[in-house]
């Protein structure tokens, strides 16, 4: 799960791009990067760290032209070595850059093609490296020393064929222009707008909306599962439906916890979705614990702020903002490693006493994945006086792994995995643990006013892989390159490399 962002402008178009990943930070912290253009030269700046740190005064300076693409990064495949921050780049045919969001499901398959048909070499262990190199060969196989828009269409229309997941992905093709598109079920998001100057009309393509709105972009539309944009440098927009046409199918948990909820995806207010989840999940508490001894409901900062205040006013019980977040610490579920997740709670979040102290609290959250958070804030209630300590999940229990970009790979570490509602209450150490219904989570989402969408990736509630060819073997080979401990080895190993090179 990361965040992808491309501008054409009339203009120096780093700041737009810099200013778009700051709006996109949420999406990844592990990395950074952007690659510009300027008169057929390409400058690119990428390392580990957040935005405002891998983008300094003396970096942007040297960012010039007026065409680009960004990417914020957390490792869901390979690792999170600065070896690969995104974009990715191959200097044939023309030069191409490419920054990716998703996951491709087929990688060991294509990187095998990749060097036994396409001659190719591929240095690193991310997909995304894999998927630049295989749109790099389809557009050689054109054979064209200046491409036009449907020699770009013909040649990703075979890139679709090789390729499986879930992903949205930016291409900067040097000299001619932002290539854009989206996986054939339109798991990932991607969105463009355009916006009008003094000279000329811009535009920019993003992971989210709140991107374009921020930099005044007026909002075109969702990019269409298997369609791609090509925006030339000449500001045309040449637009095709690569693949067979489907009906979107985007992830579920963008809504749940990734976007912002300022966000719209496919058409849907991520905000107004999350509070058909509070609404819902109040309904569902009201329902079956009819009895209930709530004192307080108190949302865990920031994402169920929202369906935590639906409940409230739903069930009539006072809302409070009873845990204050540490803004310079990152979103805990995205960090890597489970002990780094542990330590960062603590410093993270902490607790107001008098809005504990000798209460029942119901406390909710987004989700309950790996379960480190939900338990480290149960002990930090009890510890602030807490009467009993109750725990509601907007969400359904996350029991299977995520193979289209989430770093959820190993099922043993979903606390809910083969683990019924009672044990993982006991895990967690709550007194009483709900959980949201996956049809009630569905149907708050669905917004029949303003999108077409009635369905979604659920995968990590139901195991119902919609893409690639998912089965044990897949999801067992998965599992044992990229859990915590396997990701650990790896980068301890990568980390010697470079401090002892050969």
């Amino acid at each position: 799960m990361c965040g992808i962002v491309g501008v054409v402008g009339t203009s120096v178009v780093n700041q737009s791009i810099f200013d778009a990943l700051t709006l996109l930070q949420h999406r990844g912290q592990d990395a950074a990067g952007m690659v510009t253009s300027h008169n057929g030269r390409l400058c690119l700046r990428k390392d580990n760290g957040p935005v405002s740190e891998v983008f300094r005064t003396r970096h942007m300076k040297k960012l010039l032209g007026n065409i680009g693409i960004g990417h914020v990064r957390y490792p869901t495949a390979g690792t999170s070595s600065s070896a690969e921050a995104q974009p990715f780049y191959v200097n044939s045919p023309y030069g191409i850059s490419l920054a990716h969001n998703g996951n491709l499901t087929n990688t060991a398959k294509l990187k095998q093609e990749v060097f036994e048909s396409d001659l190719r070499h591929i240095n690193t262990t991310s997909d995304s490296e894999v998927l630049v190199n295989v749109l790099a060969h389809e557009l050689h196989e054109e054979g064209k020393l200046i491409p036009k828009p449907d020699d770009i269409f013909n040649a990703l229309e075979r890139v679709y064929h090789r390729i499986e997941g879930g992903y949205a992905v930016v291409a900067l093709i040097t000299g001619y222009g932002i290539l854009a598109f989206r996986d054939p079920d339109g798991i990932r998001p991607l969105i463009y707008g355009s916006r009008q100057t003094d000279t000329g009309i811009e535009y920019m393509v993003a992971s989210e909306s709140v991107a374009l709105d921020a930099a005044g972009f007026k909002l075109e539309r969702d990019i269409e599962p298997g369609e791609a944009i090509f925006f030339d440098v000449n500001h045309n927009v040449h637009v095709r439906q690569c693949t067979p046409k489907k009906v979107p199918r985007p992830c579920l948990f963008e809504y749940v916890y990734f976007a912002r909820p300022d966000t719209v995806i496919d058409s849907i207010s991520v905000y107004k979705a999350r509070m058909n989840m509070g609404d819902r999940l109040a309904d569902k508490i009201r329902r079956e614990w009819q009895d209930h001894d709530i004192d307080v409901v108190i949302p865990i900062p920031d994402t169920s702020r929202t369906a935590a205040l639906q409940i409230a006013q739903t069930l009539n019980i006072p809302f409070r903002e009873g845990l204050v977040k540490n803004r310079y610490i990152g979103r805990t579920f995205i960090m890597p490693g489970q002990s780094v997740r542990k330590k960062s709670v603590r410093q993270k979040l902490n607790p107001v006493p008098f809005e504990f102290k000798d209460k029942t609290v119901l406390l909710v959250d987004d989700s309950i994945v790996r379960g480190t958070t939900s338990k480290e804030i149960i002990e930090m209630a009890r510890e602030a006086g807490a009467k009993k300590v109750y725990i509601a999940s907007a969400a359904p229990e996350v029991r299977y792994p995520n193979v289209y970009g989430i770093d959820m790979p190993a099922a043993k570490e979903l606390i809910a995995h083969n683990r019924n509602v009672d044990e993982i209450c006991e895990l967690i150490g709550a007194d009483k643990l709900i959980f949201q219904d996956l049809q009630d989570l569905i149907e708050a989402c669905i917004d029949e006013k303003h999108s077409e969408v009635r369905e979604f990736d659920t995968s990590v509630f139901d195991a119902t892989y919609i893409a690639g060819n998912i089965d044990l073997e897949y999801l067992t080979q998965l599992e044992g390159s990229r859990n915590d401990q396997n990701k650990a080895s790896v980068e301890s190993v990568q980390a010697s490399d470079m401090m002892h090179p050969m």
